[in-house]
Order: structure tokens, then C-alpha cells, then sequence
């Protein structure tokens, strides 16, 4: 190639083709993406003051489908700056609790990663995730519940007696959070004294209004006041985990399932580092929370169906009936709970209807696509309960029917998810249907009870609960 004309065209050909190229990568790389469709709401704050509006007044169903019926099962939305993409349905709660830790993450709202700590395990992933979710799961797992199915059933019997001793009323909601606190507090955490009890009680009370809260941190708001509640529990909890440390080093607690604290203080990973305190006090703040509130709200249900379906108080009563004709302890075993098909099915249905969580949100670390939507890094994906109401799935979903549950095959994978899904679902489970039974056996075997309120209405903040707190008359069965 002598010829200098001819090498000169053909590095120009060369720098042309390369130009070329680069310009049509940027060109493809640059086009634009095809979002789901929706609406962005007003700035900065999006659309959540509609959402939470409609979530107080129990038209959260009505807030989902106005907008799927204008973009489709699949929408964009805005939450306080935070782009969401919202999908409803067997698919997208799938692909949702589905995918992996790289693709999606837990993700909570500013408030609750402020309130219940940035460690606690709503916020984990990953090997660690799996580590501290195993350590719960072989806490409350079945195999080891009953072991202190009998220990609950006495601490329930307790306070239900201690609570309502001499009272003809009483407001459902706080009376069920209290009790259910109490069984919590004294089972997995193994605390005694009852005056810890009442102030952990009365800060958690705080912190559970915190967290659906604007993060403003000054004296007055209902954020500063969870956040100074959160000191004092994290003061408590510093002093329970030394108390426990000490007691496993002198041999007075052997083995890791004394307790829930004994538990995570022995968990060690796989080069044999321990969890941190204030890894552990988040996540005994978080089980406290998800134990208590969700639970409360499922019994609040409970009482609720009790009172105004008379052959649903029946045939539940008929159940426990026979479970005390037929015990064979002073207290109600595991053995005992497994009788109690029907009230459990009850309880499924109300889970159904009336899920304590409406949804939640997985955040987006790896640019993914859904229903040929591109949903790019940063923002983050909603799923909901909706697919609980949804006809196709479930006949006649307006109607409350404990019977649909009867087969373990009612409904195709994904579409009831009150407990969640996937890697995700609650692990204490099994344990709040325990607690839920227990204390349905001894409320509807010693009281008969009415709402004092009977058109009263939902609120779904922070979880699905009576708006005024189910007041209730009660007459003592003797």
C-alpha cells in the first residue's frame, strides 16, 4: 500500500464507520425509555396526599382501580419525590417477590428506616437477611412454638382476665394491642417486670404513629415524639441484650433458644462476626412492631365479624366448645390449636377482606423491566392486596365466606398475600395465628359482647383498624 491517496481514503473510511457506530450506540442508548404510563401528581409531594387520604377513609381499592382503569395494571405514580410504579395482579406480585436482592430490595419510607432502625431486618438482604431471618424462623417456626403454645395460653388467660376484670365496655383496639404486646414482650423477650412492660408499651404506642408520620424533628410533631420514644426503647433493649449477654457467659442460660435476644446475641456469620447491638436492638424493635400490630389488627377483625354474624359467633363457639370438652391439659396445647379448622379459616377470610397491610415497596438497584415496561434504577415498585378482591380469583369477593378456604387449592399462587411472599414473608406467622386462636378461645368462652358502634368505619393508617376503636359491651359468661 504505496499508493498515499489511497491510505488517506482509507482512514477516512475507518474514522467515518467508527463515527458511525458511535453515534448510532448513543443514538439507541439514549432513546427514550418506555415508562408505564401515569401521573407524576403535584411537586415534590406526588400523589401522596391522596393515597394517604384514601388509605385513612378505607378507599385504598378505589384509589388502585380509579388509576388502573385510566393506564392499565401497571402505573406510574409519585410518592414524595420517589417515582413508583404500581402493579396489580398474579404476575406482578411474582415478578415482585419473586426476584432477586440485586434486582429489588426491601425499601421503607424515610420515617419507619428513622423510627424503627436502619438495620432491622425490613432493611437487610442478602446473606445477612437470610442469617437474622433464620434465626427468627427457629424461633418461632411450628416445631419450636410448641414448646410455649401452653406458656402463652396462661399469659393470654392473664391479661385478658386482668384487663377486663369488673368492666362491662371497653374499646377492642387497644385492649387486643395491649394484651398482645404484653404475651410478646413476655415470651420473646422474656421481660417480667410489669412496669417495663408499661413504659415499652407506651413508647411503642408512639413509635407506631411515627412511623406513617412527616420526618419533621422538632418538639411538637408526632416524628420527634417516636424519635425521643425510640431513645428510651433503645435504652431499655441496651439493657435487657446485657443483661442476657452476661447470663449466657456465667452458664445461667444455655443454648440460643432461651429467648429471641439470646437468639440473635449467638447468630454468627460465616466468618464468625456477631450481629452489633444496634443491629439487634432494630430488629427487636421491628419483630416488636410487625408482632403486634398486624396481629392486633386481624383480631380487631375477629371481634368485629363475631359481633354482627350470628352464625359465624356460632359456629366458632361450637368449635372451642368442644376443644375444652376435649383438652387433655390444664392448658391449650399445640395439640388443641390444630382442632380449630374452622376459627382459623375465619381468620383467612378476614385476612382476605381486611389485610393488616395494604402493600409495600421493593426498591429498584438494577435498571428491570416489567409487562414490557422499562423501570429504571432508583425508583421503586408497590404491590398490593388488591388481587384479595378481585373476582376472577375469588367468587363473589365482597362476601364473607370461610368456606372458600376449606381446600388448600382456593386460589393460584401470588394472589393472596397477607403475610407476603417469597423470601419476604413474615416469619412470624405461625406464631400470630397461635396467639390469634388462643386468645379468640378464651374471649368468646367467658364474654358474649356487641358493638357499641355499629356502622363504624376502617381506617388502613397505620393497619387496617376501626376508626373510633371498636368500643364494645361486654357481659361475663359464668
Amino acid at each position: 500500500m504505496d499508493n498515499p491517496h489511497l491510505q488517506l481514503l482509507l482512514l477516512f473510511a475507518a474514522v467515518t464507520a467508527a463515527f458511525i457506530t458511535f453515534y448510532l450506540k448513543r443514538k439507541l442508548s439514549s432513546s427514550p425509555k418506555k415508562h408505564p404510563p401515569g401521573s407524576l401528581g403535584l411537586p415534590i409531594l406526588g400523589e401522596i396526599v391522596s393515597a394517604m387520604n384514601a388509605l385513612r377513609l378505607d378507599r385504598a381499592h378505589e384509589w388502585i382501580h380509579e388509576r388502573v382503569a385510566a393506564h392499565g395494571p401497571v402505573f406510574m405514580t409519585s410518592f414524595v419525590g420517589t417515582k413508583t410504579v404500581v402493579m396489580i395482579g398474579e404476575d406482578a406480585n411474582k415478578f415482585i417477590f419473586s426476584a432477586s436482592d440485586e434486582t429489588l430490595r426491601s425499601h421503607q419510607s424515610s420515617p419507619i428506616v428513622h423510627v424503627v432502625g436502619k438495620h432491622s431486618l425490613f432493611e437487610y438482604h442478602g446473606a445477612k437477611h437470610k442469617m437474622v431471618r433464620g434465626a427468627m424462623l427457629g424461633f418461632l417456626r411450628p416445631d419450636s412454638l410448641q414448646r410455649y403454645v401452653p406458656r402463652m395460653d396462661s399469659l393470654v388467660q392473664y391479661y385478658l382476665q386482668q384487663e377486663l376484670e369488673g368492666k362491662d365496655t371497653t374499646k377492642a383496639v387497644p385492649l387486643l394491642k395491649n394484651i398482645t404486646f404484653r404475651v410478646t414482650t413476655t415470651l420473646l423477650f422474656m421481660i417480667s417486670d410489669e412496669k417495663v412492660k408499661d413504659m415499652l408499651y407506651k413508647d411503642f404506642s408512639l413509635i407506631s404513629k411515627g412511623i406513617w408520620s412527616v420526618p419533621l424533628y422538632f418538639p411538637g410533631t408526632t416524628f420527634y415524639h417516636a424519635m425521643r420514644a425510640r431513645e428510651r426503647i433503645v435504652d431499655c433493649f441496651s439493657n435487657l441484650i446485657g443483661e442476657r449477654k452476661r447470663a449466657m457467659e456465667t452458664g445461667k442460660i444455655v443454648g440460643s433458644q432461651h429467648d429471641m435476644i439470646s437468639s440473635l446475641l449467638s447468630l454468627r456469620d460465616e466468618d464468625g462476626r456477631g450481629l452489633t447491638g444496634d443491629e439487634i436492638i432494630d430488629n427487636l424493635v421491628g419483630l416488636t412492631i410487625a408482632s403486634h400490630d398486624t396481629t392486633t389488627s386481624l383480631l380487631t377483625s375477629f371481634v368485629r365479624v363475631l359481633a354482627r354474624d350470628a352464625f359465624v359467633y356460632e359456629q366458632v363457639y361450637k368449635e372451642q366448645a368442644k376443644v375444652v370438652s376435649e383438652k387433655e391439659e390444664k392448658y391449650v396445647t399445640w395439640k388443641d390449636i390444630q382442632k380449630m379448622k374452622y376459627t382459623w379459616r375465619v381468620a383467612k377470610e378476614l385476612l382476605r377482606m381486611y389485610p393488616p397491610l395494604f402493600g409495600n415497596f421493593r426498591k429498584v438497584v438494577k435498571d428491570t423491566s416489567f409487562n414490557g415496561f422499562d423501570i429504571p434504577r432508583g425508583w421503586q415498585v408497590e404491590w398490593t392486596t388488591t388481587s384479595h378482591m378481585d373476582g376472577e380469583i375469588f367468587k363473589e369477593p365482597m362476601k364473607f365466606d370461610p368456606s372458600r378456604f376449606e381446600s388448600s387449592r382456593t386460589h393460584p399462587p401470588y394472589t393472596y398475600v397477607p403475610f407476603g411472599a417469597g423470601q419476604r414473608m413474615c416469619p412470624g406467622s405461625e406464631y400470630s395465628k397461635a396467639e390469634v386462636l388462643l386468645i379468640v378461645h378464651h374471649f368468646i368462652m367467658n364474654y358474649r359482647f356487641s358493638e357499641m358502634i355499629p356502622d363504624e368505619p376502617l381506617t388502613r393508617i397505620p393497619v387496617t383498624s376501626p376508626a373510633m376503636g371498636l368500643p364494645i359491651k361486654l357481659e361475663k359468661i359464668k
